[in-house]
Protein backbone atom coordinates (compact mmCIF):
# COMPACT_ATOMS: atom_id res chain seq x y z
CA UNK A 1 0.00 0.00 0.00
CA UNK A 2 1.37 3.37 -0.40
CA UNK A 3 2.00 5.47 2.20
CA UNK A 4 0.19 8.56 3.69
CA UNK A 5 1.93 11.61 4.56
CA UNK A 6 0.67 13.45 8.07
CA UNK A 7 1.48 16.97 8.34
CA UNK A 8 0.20 18.58 11.68
CA UNK A 9 -0.26 22.87 11.88
CA UNK A 10 3.05 23.79 13.71
CA UNK A 11 4.59 21.55 10.34
CA UNK A 12 2.23 23.57 7.59
CA UNK A 13 2.84 27.12 9.90
CA UNK A 14 6.89 26.85 8.59
CA UNK A 15 6.13 24.79 5.28
CA UNK A 16 3.60 26.73 3.75
CA UNK A 17 4.17 30.71 4.68
CA UNK A 18 1.43 33.36 3.42
CA UNK A 19 3.85 34.77 0.87
CA UNK A 20 4.25 35.44 -3.09
CA UNK A 21 4.16 31.43 -3.74
CA UNK A 22 0.50 31.09 -1.89
CA UNK A 23 -0.76 34.00 -3.78
CA UNK A 24 0.17 32.62 -7.13
CA UNK A 25 -1.06 29.11 -6.04
CA UNK A 26 -4.51 31.03 -5.34
CA UNK A 27 -4.53 32.80 -8.64
CA UNK A 28 -3.65 29.99 -10.72
CA UNK A 29 -6.60 28.18 -9.04
CA UNK A 30 -8.81 30.95 -10.17
CA UNK A 31 -7.12 30.68 -13.76
CA UNK A 32 -7.94 27.17 -13.95
CA UNK A 33 -11.72 27.45 -12.73
CA UNK A 34 -12.29 29.85 -15.36
CA UNK A 35 -10.13 28.03 -18.07
CA UNK A 36 -9.74 24.50 -17.75
CA UNK A 37 -12.26 21.32 -16.93
CA UNK A 38 -13.07 21.64 -12.82
CA UNK A 39 -15.92 19.28 -11.07
CA UNK A 40 -17.04 21.84 -7.87
CA UNK A 41 -20.08 20.81 -5.92
CA UNK A 42 -21.65 23.22 -3.47
CA UNK A 43 -20.45 23.70 -0.43
CA UNK A 44 -22.22 21.17 2.10
CA UNK A 45 -22.92 22.94 5.12
CA UNK A 46 -24.10 22.26 8.75
CA UNK A 47 -25.53 24.16 11.39
CA UNK A 48 -25.12 23.93 14.80
CA UNK A 49 -27.42 26.26 16.13
CA UNK A 50 -27.06 25.55 19.66
CA UNK A 51 -23.75 26.19 19.96
CA UNK A 52 -23.66 29.38 17.39
CA UNK A 53 -21.57 26.60 15.37
CA UNK A 54 -21.64 25.73 11.03
CA UNK A 55 -19.37 23.43 9.13
CA UNK A 56 -18.77 23.75 5.76
CA UNK A 57 -17.47 20.70 3.57
CA UNK A 58 -15.71 21.78 0.53
CA UNK A 59 -13.90 20.00 -2.43
CA UNK A 60 -13.32 20.47 -6.56
CA UNK A 61 -11.30 18.21 -8.48
CA UNK A 62 -9.04 19.90 -11.31
CA UNK A 63 -8.22 17.88 -14.43
CA UNK A 64 -4.90 17.08 -14.81
CA UNK A 65 -4.60 17.18 -10.92
CA UNK A 66 -3.56 14.35 -9.24
CA UNK A 67 -5.15 14.85 -6.41
CA UNK A 68 -7.77 16.35 -4.85
CA UNK A 69 -8.88 17.76 -1.52
CA UNK A 70 -12.31 17.22 0.83
CA UNK A 71 -11.57 20.15 3.27
CA UNK A 72 -13.91 19.99 6.64
CA UNK A 73 -14.11 23.36 8.31
CA UNK A 74 -15.88 24.29 11.42
CA UNK A 75 -16.48 27.53 12.65
CA UNK A 76 -17.67 27.64 16.09
CA UNK A 77 -17.87 31.75 17.12
CA UNK A 78 -18.82 31.23 20.53
CA UNK A 79 -15.78 29.68 21.21
CA UNK A 80 -13.10 32.60 21.89
CA UNK A 81 -15.25 33.11 25.52
CA UNK A 82 -13.91 29.55 26.20
CA UNK A 83 -10.42 30.69 25.24
CA UNK A 84 -10.50 28.50 22.03
CA UNK A 85 -10.11 29.36 18.26
CA UNK A 86 -13.42 30.19 16.32
CA UNK A 87 -12.24 27.74 13.72
CA UNK A 88 -10.38 24.63 13.10
CA UNK A 89 -10.28 22.01 10.68
CA UNK A 90 -8.36 19.54 8.13
CA UNK A 91 -7.79 19.01 4.72
CA UNK A 92 -7.86 15.23 2.92
CA UNK A 93 -5.77 14.66 -0.25
CA UNK A 94 -6.94 11.75 -2.48
CA UNK A 95 -5.35 10.62 -5.39
CA UNK A 96 -7.68 11.41 -8.67
CA UNK A 97 -6.48 8.66 -10.14
CA UNK A 98 -7.40 5.59 -7.89
CA UNK A 99 -9.12 7.67 -4.77
CA UNK A 100 -6.61 5.74 -2.29
CA UNK A 101 -5.61 9.00 0.73
CA UNK A 102 -2.49 10.70 0.19
CA UNK A 103 -1.89 12.95 2.96
CA UNK A 104 -3.80 14.56 6.09
CA UNK A 105 -3.28 17.85 6.51
CA UNK A 106 -4.02 18.87 10.04
CA UNK A 107 -3.78 22.54 9.73
CA UNK A 108 -6.79 23.63 12.39
CA UNK A 109 -7.92 25.79 9.75
CA UNK A 110 -4.48 27.27 8.70
CA UNK A 111 -4.50 26.51 5.16
CA UNK A 112 -7.83 27.90 4.89
CA UNK A 113 -6.60 31.17 6.72
CA UNK A 114 -3.84 31.34 4.32
CA UNK A 115 -6.02 30.72 1.02
CA UNK A 116 -8.27 33.07 2.24
CA UNK A 117 -5.81 35.58 2.31
CA UNK A 118 -4.32 34.58 -0.69
CA UNK A 119 -7.42 35.75 -2.26
CA UNK A 120 -7.77 38.99 -1.07
CA UNK A 121 -4.43 39.55 -2.53
CA UNK A 122 -5.52 38.26 -5.83
CA UNK A 123 -8.46 40.41 -5.70
CA UNK A 124 -6.83 43.44 -4.96
CA UNK A 125 -3.95 42.52 -7.36
CA UNK A 126 -6.40 42.98 -9.95
CA UNK A 127 -9.31 45.44 -9.04
CA UNK A 128 -7.79 47.70 -7.03
CA UNK A 129 -5.73 50.98 -8.07
CA UNK A 130 -2.48 49.88 -8.54
CA UNK A 131 -1.32 52.68 -6.38
CA UNK A 132 -3.60 51.98 -3.26
CA UNK A 133 -1.71 52.19 -0.26
CA UNK A 134 -4.34 52.79 2.28
CA UNK A 135 -6.12 49.84 3.32
CA UNK A 136 -9.19 49.58 5.78
CA UNK A 137 -9.51 45.95 7.67
CA UNK A 138 -13.12 45.98 9.14
CA UNK A 139 -12.81 43.56 11.90
CA UNK A 140 -10.14 42.01 14.10
CA UNK A 141 -10.10 38.47 14.15
CA UNK A 142 -7.15 36.31 12.45
CA UNK A 143 -8.41 36.83 9.32
CA UNK A 144 -8.47 40.93 9.59
CA UNK A 145 -4.25 40.34 10.11
CA UNK A 146 -3.96 38.16 7.42
CA UNK A 147 -5.79 40.15 5.14
CA UNK A 148 -3.73 43.49 6.14
CA UNK A 149 -0.68 41.03 5.50
CA UNK A 150 -1.81 39.57 1.93
CA UNK A 151 -1.93 43.28 0.40
CA UNK A 152 1.18 44.36 1.39
CA UNK A 153 2.49 42.13 -0.83
CA UNK A 154 0.51 43.38 -4.12
CA UNK A 155 -0.40 46.68 -2.92
CA UNK A 156 2.26 49.50 -1.64
CA UNK A 157 0.44 49.69 1.42
CA UNK A 158 1.74 52.84 3.54
CA UNK A 159 -1.43 53.28 6.37
CA UNK A 160 -3.95 50.85 7.51
CA UNK A 161 -7.20 51.06 9.46
CA UNK A 162 -8.53 48.80 12.13
CA UNK A 163 -12.68 48.59 13.31
CA UNK A 164 -14.25 46.10 15.11
CA UNK A 165 -17.39 45.89 17.59
CA UNK A 166 -14.83 44.83 19.90
CA UNK A 167 -12.31 48.42 20.60
CA UNK A 168 -9.88 46.56 22.50
CA UNK A 169 -9.45 43.98 20.40
CA UNK A 170 -8.96 46.62 17.38
CA UNK A 171 -6.64 48.68 19.46
CA UNK A 172 -4.55 45.41 19.84
CA UNK A 173 -4.76 44.21 16.96
CA UNK A 174 -3.58 47.79 15.11
CA UNK A 175 -0.57 47.72 17.85
CA UNK A 176 0.91 44.28 16.79
CA UNK A 177 0.53 45.31 12.85
CA UNK A 178 2.08 48.44 13.51
CA UNK A 179 5.03 46.75 14.65
CA UNK A 180 5.41 43.65 12.26
CA UNK A 181 4.58 45.31 8.94
CA UNK A 182 6.93 48.72 10.29
CA UNK A 183 3.80 50.65 8.82
CA UNK A 184 1.25 53.33 10.80
CA UNK A 185 -1.99 51.27 11.90
CA UNK A 186 -4.28 52.69 13.89
CA UNK A 187 -7.75 51.75 15.33
CA UNK A 188 -10.84 53.36 14.56
CA UNK A 189 -13.88 53.76 16.72
CA UNK A 190 -16.10 54.26 13.98
CA UNK A 191 -16.45 52.45 10.58
CA UNK A 192 -17.01 55.38 8.69
CA UNK A 193 -14.08 56.88 9.74
CA UNK A 194 -11.88 53.77 9.11
CA UNK A 195 -13.25 53.83 5.30
CA UNK A 196 -12.69 57.44 5.15
CA UNK A 197 -10.02 57.88 2.05
CA UNK A 198 -8.81 54.15 2.22
CA UNK A 199 -8.38 52.85 -1.11
CA UNK A 200 -9.24 49.12 -0.03
CA UNK A 201 -11.45 48.14 2.31
CA UNK A 202 -11.85 44.87 3.48
CA UNK A 203 -14.62 43.45 5.59
CA UNK A 204 -13.73 40.08 7.40
CA UNK A 205 -16.23 39.47 9.75
CA UNK A 206 -19.43 37.02 10.35
CA UNK A 207 -21.77 39.93 10.25
CA UNK A 208 -25.40 39.40 9.94
CA UNK A 209 -26.21 42.66 9.32
CA UNK A 210 -24.30 45.48 7.21
CA UNK A 211 -21.21 46.91 8.63
CA UNK A 212 -20.30 49.50 5.80
CA UNK A 213 -22.86 51.20 3.79
CA UNK A 214 -22.97 52.51 0.41
CA UNK A 215 -23.16 55.96 1.15
CA UNK A 216 -20.08 56.05 2.77
CA UNK A 217 -18.10 54.70 -0.69
CA UNK A 218 -15.65 57.11 -2.43
CA UNK A 219 -14.49 57.30 -6.23
CA UNK A 220 -11.83 55.17 -7.21
CA UNK A 221 -12.29 52.56 -4.10
CA UNK A 222 -11.99 49.00 -4.18
CA UNK A 223 -13.76 46.31 -1.28
CA UNK A 224 -13.35 42.81 -0.95
CA UNK A 225 -16.11 41.11 1.48
CA UNK A 226 -15.16 37.57 2.37
CA UNK A 227 -17.04 37.01 5.52
CA UNK A 228 -20.29 36.35 3.73
CA UNK A 229 -19.95 32.31 2.90
CA UNK A 230 -23.31 31.61 4.41
CA UNK A 231 -27.18 32.65 3.16
CA UNK A 232 -27.67 34.15 6.62
CA UNK A 233 -24.33 36.45 6.99
CA UNK A 234 -24.25 39.75 5.43
CA UNK A 235 -21.37 42.80 5.59
CA UNK A 236 -22.51 45.13 2.83
CA UNK A 237 -24.84 47.12 2.05
CA UNK A 238 -26.87 45.50 -0.58
CA UNK A 239 -27.10 49.01 -2.65
CA UNK A 240 -23.42 48.94 -2.89
CA UNK A 241 -23.95 46.17 -5.37
CA UNK A 242 -26.07 48.03 -7.56
CA UNK A 243 -23.76 50.98 -7.07
CA UNK A 244 -20.47 49.75 -7.79
CA UNK A 245 -18.97 50.20 -11.32
CA UNK A 246 -17.65 46.66 -10.85
CA UNK A 247 -19.04 43.59 -9.35
CA UNK A 248 -16.71 40.56 -9.36
CA UNK A 249 -17.27 37.00 -7.86
CA UNK A 250 -14.86 34.16 -6.85
CA UNK A 251 -17.80 31.51 -7.85
CA UNK A 252 -21.14 33.30 -9.80
CA UNK A 253 -23.11 30.07 -8.17
CA UNK A 254 -21.94 30.55 -4.75
CA UNK A 255 -22.53 34.10 -4.26
CA UNK A 256 -25.96 34.22 -5.76
CA UNK A 257 -27.24 31.75 -2.89
CA UNK A 258 -24.09 32.48 0.12
CA UNK A 259 -22.42 36.25 -0.92
CA UNK A 260 -23.28 39.69 -0.62
CA UNK A 261 -25.16 39.41 -4.31
CA UNK A 262 -27.21 36.89 -1.98
CA UNK A 263 -28.55 39.79 -0.66
CA UNK A 264 -28.95 41.66 -3.29
CA UNK A 265 -31.03 39.77 -5.38
CA UNK A 266 -33.15 38.83 -1.88
CA UNK A 267 -33.73 42.88 -1.91
CA UNK A 268 -34.98 42.93 -5.75
CA UNK A 269 -32.25 45.10 -6.43
CA UNK A 270 -30.66 42.55 -9.09
CA UNK A 271 -32.10 39.94 -10.88
CA UNK A 272 -31.63 36.09 -9.79
CA UNK A 273 -30.38 35.68 -13.62
CA UNK A 274 -27.73 39.07 -13.90
CA UNK A 275 -24.11 37.67 -15.13
CA UNK A 276 -21.57 39.25 -13.42
CA UNK A 277 -17.67 38.46 -13.99
CA UNK A 278 -15.82 35.93 -12.07
CA UNK A 279 -12.19 37.02 -10.46
CA UNK A 280 -10.86 33.49 -12.78
CA UNK A 281 -12.39 34.93 -15.82
CA UNK A 282 -10.38 38.72 -15.10
CA UNK A 283 -7.37 36.66 -14.21
CA UNK A 284 -7.57 34.60 -17.78
CA UNK A 285 -8.40 37.56 -19.77
CA UNK A 286 -11.43 36.40 -20.59
CA UNK A 287 -13.39 39.61 -18.95
CA UNK A 288 -12.06 43.51 -18.15
CA UNK A 289 -11.05 44.07 -14.43
CA UNK A 290 -10.47 47.72 -13.22
CA UNK A 291 -10.53 50.07 -16.33
CA UNK A 292 -9.93 53.54 -14.19
CA UNK A 293 -9.03 54.73 -11.12
CA UNK A 294 -12.11 56.18 -10.30
CA UNK A 295 -14.42 53.20 -10.79
CA UNK A 296 -15.39 51.69 -7.82
CA UNK A 297 -14.81 48.06 -7.45
CA UNK A 298 -16.25 44.66 -5.65
CA UNK A 299 -15.13 41.09 -4.75
CA UNK A 300 -17.53 38.85 -3.37
CA UNK A 301 -15.34 36.15 -2.06
CA UNK A 302 -17.12 33.38 -0.80
CA UNK A 303 -14.09 30.22 -0.64
CA UNK A 304 -14.13 27.89 -3.48
CA UNK A 305 -13.21 24.23 -3.18
CA UNK A 306 -10.69 24.79 -5.98
CA UNK A 307 -8.71 27.23 -3.74
CA UNK A 308 -8.53 24.17 -1.04
CA UNK A 309 -7.60 21.31 -3.80
CA UNK A 310 -4.74 24.34 -4.88
CA UNK A 311 -3.61 24.93 -1.35
CA UNK A 312 -3.58 21.27 -0.18
CA UNK A 313 -1.85 20.32 -3.53
CA UNK A 314 1.13 23.05 -2.51
CA UNK A 315 1.21 21.65 0.93
CA UNK A 316 1.45 18.20 0.00
CA UNK A 317 4.24 19.11 -2.60
CA UNK A 318 6.04 20.98 0.19
CA UNK A 319 6.12 18.72 2.77
CA UNK A 320 7.46 15.80 0.51
CA UNK A 321 10.29 17.83 -0.99
CA UNK A 322 11.16 19.02 2.21
CA UNK A 323 10.65 16.11 4.46
CA UNK A 324 7.96 17.81 6.51
CA UNK A 325 5.26 15.51 8.65
CA UNK A 326 5.49 11.83 8.85
CA UNK A 327 4.22 9.00 7.33
CA UNK A 328 2.57 5.52 7.41
CA UNK A 329 1.22 2.53 5.58
CA UNK A 330 -2.52 2.47 5.61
Amino acid sequence: MPLIKIVAERELRRTVPLDQVAVQCVEDAFHSLATKTVAMPPILRLDIKDHGGEVDVKTAYVQGLDGFAVKISPGFFDNPKLGLPSTNGLMVLLSSKTGLLQALLLDNGYLTNVRTAAAGAVAAKYLARNDASVAAILGAGIQAKLQLQALTLVRPIREARIWARNAAKAEDLARELSEELGIPVRACVDPREAVAGSHIIVTTTPATQPILSASWLESGQHITAMGSDAEHKNELDPNMIVQADLYVADSLNQTRTLGELHHAISAGLVAADASFPELGEIIAGKNAGRSNDLQITIADLTGTGIQDTAIATLAFGLAESTGTGSSFES
